[in-house]
């Protein structure tokens, strides 16, 4: 995946003692992506706006806000979270890389 004629915010959000980073980038319309990286662990996320998070490297296993199933995603693969809500993103083993969409 390749984003041209974006801003770039040097600064890292970093998250959980180091363990899921990322990079905000901003286009020329306004809308704003993160690319970032996970560790394996456990994390918990809340959303605000609606998001869309595209897995481009690595594996993990989801469970949304308000459900108990598992799902697991994998390099070329998305899931899509509801504002106001959240999710749990579980890596097992090596680094889960993504690219996270805030949706209108």
């Amino acid at each position: 995946m390749e984003f041209s004629a974006v801003t770039a915010h040097a600064k890292a959000n970093v998250y959980f003692e180091g363990n899921v980073l990322s990079h905000t980038i901003i286009f020329s319309d306004g809308a704003k992506k993160t690319l970032g990286i996970i560790r394996p662990g456990s994390y918990h996320f809340g959303t605000a706006a609606a998001e869309r998070m595209e897995i481009t490297d690595g594996s993990c296993d989801v469970v949304l806000d308000g459900s108990t199933a598992t799902e697991t995603y994998s390099a070329g693969h998305y899931f899509e979270v509801p504002a106001d809500s959240g999710f749990t993103i579980t890596v097992g083993d090596g680094l889960c890389q993504y690219v996270c969409s805030f949706l209108s």
